[in-house]
């Protein structure tokens, strides 16, 4: 595999092509306030020690918080050891895949931002579904 085997897009060493987001063009920021993405860049980036695959960008919801909480994720409680001040809706926060597309098959799915979403996305969830639920459908 060209890209070292870490999938379509992802973040790897020295010459790897730019992060790609879903719709083929460059990977968008999806939040500086909260800072979010694996690495905490503020993108959706990935990787191989991604495990959770951090790459759907979603603008949280009420439902989608407390739907996520529910399933042993709470992202709404504050925890300030680690820095995390908990999020609220209208919040942008790179997801794990897997996580949005529960939601979606729970009719709970939250928002995307399409260009702030990792193509590594679609390794688990549908560009249809993606864009059914993008922000700016």
């Amino acid at each position: 595999m060209p890209d070292g085997g870490l999938g379509p897009g992802r973040r790897g060493g020295g010459g790897q092509p730019p992060p790609t987001n879903v719709l083929g063009g460059p990977l968008l920021p999806c939040s500086v306030a909260p800072l979010t993405g694996f690495f905490r860049d503020g993108c959706c980036n990935t990787g191989p020690e991604d495990l959770g695959l951090h790459v759907v960008c979603a603008e949280m919801t009420a439902e989608f918080l407390a739907f996520s909480r529910a399933r042993g994720n709470d992202l709404s409680t504050p925890r300030p050891e680690f820095g995390f001040a908990g999020l609220k809706p209208g919040d942008r926060w790179c997801l794990c895949a897997a996580r949005w597309e529960e939601a979606r098959a729970a009719g709970m799915a939250p928002r995307v931002l399409l260009e702030a979403t990792h193509i590594a996305a679609l390794e688990v969830c549908s560009l249809e579904d993606l864009k059914a639920h993008a922000v700016d459908a």
